[in-house]
């Protein structure tokens, strides 16, 4: 494991102490913790502070919850001027190992043709004011259940767990963190073979979290409600995959149904979870890599291993941009290097043992998530022979809700790469679809029912 530091305020030191006290069931952290959020730390829990080095900048809020540039094609790139500081490659890579995961190593050495191009890191991710607000209740009023499958208390929408002190408070903030509450987008999955050819997967989807339900329609136990809808390739359209992602899986596990568009037949889907192969992946990565990781955490023994310094990938408008073509990302073994931007920033460092008696082809991951979104940036995974299996990068987008002038900071696509086989998965990219995600709004519970699939099945 590369070099992981202690939190550098007295006051994430004092919450992490609170390991060896607390115990689940208990507020997360105290009043006088809670009140550093927007002072010492930033509205969700961050450090404000920049490093030493000068190399991570202070965090600083701006007014419409983040940065962002609107032009006719969508969020224009607003850092279009930075120039490269420096590209990691094969050559060089010792000079900066203790900045990059085991993952991102082996990808460097295995692969000449992979290369990070290191640009200066900007701190650009904000949310809205009500998500703030949100996330300052939160602190003192969410707490885990005793297993750590589910929150407890009257959760809503925001950071459950902004000051963490255990390694699974930290998954939660990644399960519940903002994607905008209600999401329409069309994007395209590949897993091309090892010479780079592919067959683009069109996904037309719809998630809503339970936050953004008409009144009266949410439900108990729900964090969100997901439905995809293939459109292409012929072979597979018109399939559709319903999702009720319940929040304590262990106690009710995830619901899932699928349309058979031949058949025009709904049925149950209860293997849509952990490491069940992802739809139109072609085994290339389990239900859990989606999102980079979702689902019940109950099959893993949780470690918080502290922070870090990391490259991973952000503000990739680049890698957005509707000008690109697919043949120009899609590259064998890995996407094209020269789309991708990295920077320098911090990562809370989490790391899953796979239970003794439970099943999973992951005997090991490790995740390195983003301490200014609580997105998972970089995952790698190590199978039963504890040998580094997969390395999964999210490539970190700020996108525009028009409905709000504010952006959303998500991914632009997500990828998963074999370094065994030689192929990889990748998910989430929009280059070729006309328009861009649509956030906002308020959905019906009832659109989401198994009921109403047949109806989509004639639809789109």
């Amino acid at each position: 494991m590369n070099k992981i530091f202690n939190v550098s305020s007295a006051i994430r030191m004092g919450a992490l102490s609170c390991l060896l006290f607390s115990s689940h069931g208990m507020a997360s952290v105290s009043e006088g913790d809670a009140a550093k959020l927007g002072q010492e730390l930033t509205p969700i829990g961050a450090e404000k502070a920049g490093n030493s080095e000068g190399t991570i900048p202070v965090w600083e809020p701006v007014s419409d919850g983040g940065i962002h540039q609107q032009t006719s094609n969508g969020p224009g790139n607003p850092f279009k001027d930075d120039a490269v500081l420096f590209t990691i490659d094969q050559s060089n890579l010792d000079t900066y190992r203790e900045f990059l995961s085991p993952g991102q190593i082996a990808m460097l050495t295995k692969y000449p043709t992979f290369k990070m191009k290191v640009y200066p890191s900007r701190r650009s991710s904000g949310y809205p004011t009500d998500i703030y607000d949100a996330t300052r209740k939160n602190a003192t009023t969410i707490s885990l259940n005793p297993e750590g499958t589910g929150l407890v208390g009257d959760y809503i929408q925001g950071v459950p767990f902004p000051v963490p002190t255990d390694a699974k408070e930290v998954l939660w903030n990644h399960f519940t963190r903002y994607r905008g509450g209600l999401v329409e987008r069309v994007i395209h999955r590949m897993a091309p073979q090892t010479n780079g050819d592919f067959v683009a997967s069109e996904i037309w989807q719809k998630i809503a979290f339970n936050s953004h339900l008409e009144d009266g329609s949410a439900e108990d136990n729900i964090l969100y409600y997901f439905v995809g809808k293939t459109l292409a390739p012929a072979r597979n359209a018109g399939s559709i995959t319903l999702v009720h992602e319940t929040m304590d899986q262990v106690k009710e596990p995830r619901k899932a149904w699928i349309y058979n568009a031949g058949q025009r037949r709904v049925r149950r889907a209860p293997q849509v979870a952990y490491d069940s192969p992802q739809n139109n992946g072609e085994g290339q990565a389990t239900s859990d890599n989606m999102d980079m990781y979702n689902g019940a955490p109950d099959r893993y023994d949780w470690k918080l291993l502290g922070k870090k310094e990391l490259y991973i990938p952000y503000n990739n408008y680049q890698l957005h941009d509707k000008s690109l073509k697919y043949d120009e990302i899609i590259k064998p073994s890995h996407i094209n290097s020269d789309f991708v931007r990295y920077e320098l920033h911090r990562v809370w460092v989490v790391e899953g043992t796979l239970k003794e008696g439970s099943r999973h082809i992951y005997n090991k991951r490790t995740f390195f998530i983003d301490e200014d979104t609580w997105q998972i940036s970089v995952a790698d995974h190590y199978d039963q022979r504890d040998e580094l299996w997969r390395l999964s990068e999210a490539y970190h987008f700020n996108f525009n809700n028009e409905s709000t002038n504010q952006i959303v900071p998500w991914y632009t696509a997500e990828a998963v790469y074999d370094l065994m086989s030689g192929r990889y998965l990748v998910n989430g990219l929009s280059n070729e679809v006309e328009d861009d995600f649509k956030f906002g709004g308020k959905e019906k519970q009832s659109n989401f029912k198994p009921s109403a699939l047949r109806r989509m099945g004639g639809k789109l």
